[in-house]
């Protein structure tokens, strides 16, 4: 027993460690009688082993000294192909998209170039000019050492300058950094996840771009996501990572897998203005916003009604804006509105409006009518044989926008949900926002809630408030809205998107929504007129500006609420105006 070696344990230990591929270096064993050398010996293999990516511009400089002193010594002549070599790469490398994109052969070029650059890592263009100038000074200086040797002077100097001078962006990449870190999180994760009571699961691959890094993680049997989705505070306390960055998806293709997402680098810490990129059809995708990983969110709102949630100060108004600024640069659809907070959303987009409500009784009216015109179309679908409503300019779709539809009345609601069960066909769609869309907010009925394709759900402030927006059950699948934490920040849950992504929508400016109403109204087209004695079309609207803004006769609209309130105290005189009054002159309450 006096002779056994005291430190055996722990070497084994240390060898289980290697062979579940953790760090070899990350544990140091040392006996009593170790040399100071050893110790700094494995001190700085530790370091260099963690940090070994930091080294990729040396490896890379004695590779090109063998190549070129095995090149010149056997192969002189080969200094030709590769100066071509280089110079074509630096050029497909170096040169700039919008030059490619002028031509129809340059555009199928632009594009395959784009997905090689993806694939490759270097799809941000200063990423793309790194490349090009590692390329041509590495290639070059090989071409010249192949022709004269790579003892010749002055090319080991040259080489060793280049060599610190292109190091510095490759040490200082954030990507790179994300990458180091990755790989010892790679390290520590069976130690972590044993502790947050997900024993045996792996890490299957990991992907770092520029906010951060994804991992598809292989769970042990009878293990399910639900149950690593409760694990997220342990895991980020395991992990040391920002509390609140990391995200788990569940995998589509495998129940026993699922997706980690850590952000490192939140893309939504700032709002991101409009970039003001809008389609010019309904029947294309149109962007909401940035996902976390600064993927644009297109969404399709062709033949599909929109519901959107959230609490107040959540950022509903700022989704109404994005999706109306989209619609309104469609030239096959017309869009009616409905405000019940008297106009102080809808308002400022009156020109791009064929009609607009801001009373109850307005409402009712708007909604007969779309009753109505849905009848119409469907008939004359019918008689021509037709199964689906195909937009064009002419013969546009409708798309009704309710802001508030708790404060709807009862009438309405009821011709509201004709227009949700039947309007798929026709292209007669609802954009419904409201804070807690709960089944007496809706109507007494489900269909409306339940014919919503497209669910929006922003900051909620009770957890079971996600499933009253998203569905039944989505809270536990991960799609968790309390935790939203900024005005805009949204889950979107359609055809498209099936997976609990947070987003956060572009901003719009008041300067920049009225601008580009302005630009967009004299392009809204109207609905076709019924042919006369069609029986069940729609009267005209009535002859009050709150009820038919828009493009009509001297293509004004009705003034804006501060206008109107102004003039009213102008025409006040010295006795001033009741507040009664005020509210009457610009159609807005109290506040």
């Amino acid at each position: 027993m006096a002779g056994r070696d005291p430190y055996r344990r722990q070497v084994r230990r240390a060898r289980r460690a290697m062979r579940r591929g953790n760090d070899p270096f990350g544990l140091i064993v040392l006996g009593p009688s170790e040399p100071l050398g050893l110790i700094a010996l494995s001190v700085i293999s530790r370091w260099a082993y963690r940090h070994r990516t930091a080294f990729a511009p040396f490896g890379i400089t004695i590779a090109a000294f063998i190549l070129a002193a095995y090149t010149h010594r056997h192969h002189a002549g080969y200094w030709v192909p590769v100066t071509v070599i280089t110079v074509v790469v630096s050029f497909v490398l170096g040169i700039p998209h919008r030059f490619l994109w002028q031509g129809p052969g340059g555009k199928i070029t632009a594009g395959l170039l784009a997905r090689l650059w993806a694939a490759c890592g270097i799809d941000r263009p200063i990423e793309r000019a790194y490349a090009a100038a590692v390329v041509a000074t590495g290639g070059g200086w090989l071409s010249a050492a192949i022709a004269v040797s790579p003892a010749a002077k002055p090319l080991p100097a040259v080489a060793g300058i280049a060599t610190v001078i292109l190091g510095i962006p490759w040490w200082f990449h954030r990507r790179r950094r994300a990458k180091a870190r990755v790989e010892r999180t790679i390290a520590a994760w069976p130690g972590v996840a044993d502790n947050a009571g997900l024993a045996g699961s792996e890490i299957l691959s990991v992907v770092v771009d520029a906010w951060g890094w994804t991992a598809r993680v292989l769970l042990r049997n009878a293990i399910t996501t639900e149950q690593a989705i409760s694990r997220i505070p342990a895991l980020e306390s395991g992990l040391g990572l920002r509390p609140g960055s990391m995200r788990i998806l569940p995998d589509q293709e495998k129940a026993n897998r699922f997706i980690m997402r850590v952000v490192e680098n939140d893309p939504h810490a700032e709002a991101v203005r409009w970039p003001g990129r809008w389609v010019t059809s309904v029947t294309s995708p149109m962007e909401l916003g940035l996902s976390e990983d600064g993927r644009a969110v297109r969404v399709l709102l062709l033949r599909r009604n929109v519901l959107i949630g959230g609490i107040m100060g959540s950022g509903k108004s700022g989704i109404l804006n994005i999706i109306i600024a989209n619609l309104a640069g469609c030239r096959d659809v017309v869009l009616w509105g409905i405000d019940m907070k008297g106009g102080m959303e809808l308002q400022p987009w009156a020109q791009c409006f064929d009609r607009l409500a801001f009373t109850p009784e307005q409402a009712t009216a708007l909604f007969r009518d779309a009753v109505t015109r849905l009848n119409e179309r469907a008939a004359r679908m019918a008689a021509a044989g037709k199964r689906v409503w195909e937009p064009t300019p002419e013969d546009p779709a409708l798309v009704i926008i309710v802001d508030e539809w708790a404060e709807l009345p009862a009438e309405a609601r009821d011709y509201a949900d004709s227009v949700a069960r039947r309007g798929r066909a026709v292209a007669e769609n609802l954009i419904a926002a409201t804070q807690r869309p709960t089944q007496e907010a809706m109507g007494k009925g489900t269909a409306v809630r339940s014919q919503m394709d497209i669910r929006i759900c922003l900051r909620v402030r009770e957890p079971r408030d996600a499933d009253l927006i998203l569905g039944q059950g989505m809270l536990n699948s991960g799609w968790q809205a309390n935790k939203l934490t900024k005005p805009g920040e949204f889950l979107i849950s359609g055809p498209e998107h099936g997976m609990p992504e947070r987003n956060r929508a572009y901003l719009l400016t008041d300067a920049r929504r009225d601008h580009h109403a302005a630009q967009c109204a004299p392009l809204r087209p109207g609905l076709a007129a019924s042919q006369p004695g069609t029986p069940g079309m729609p009267q005209t609207a009535p002859e009050s500006p709150e009820a038919a803004p828009g493009p009509s006769g001297d293509g004004e609209g009705p003034p804006r609420p501060e206008t109107a309130l102004w003039d009213a105290l102008v025409d006040a005189g010295p006795d001033g105006a009741s507040v009664s009054e005020l509210e009457a002159a610009c159609g807005m309450g109290r506040r």
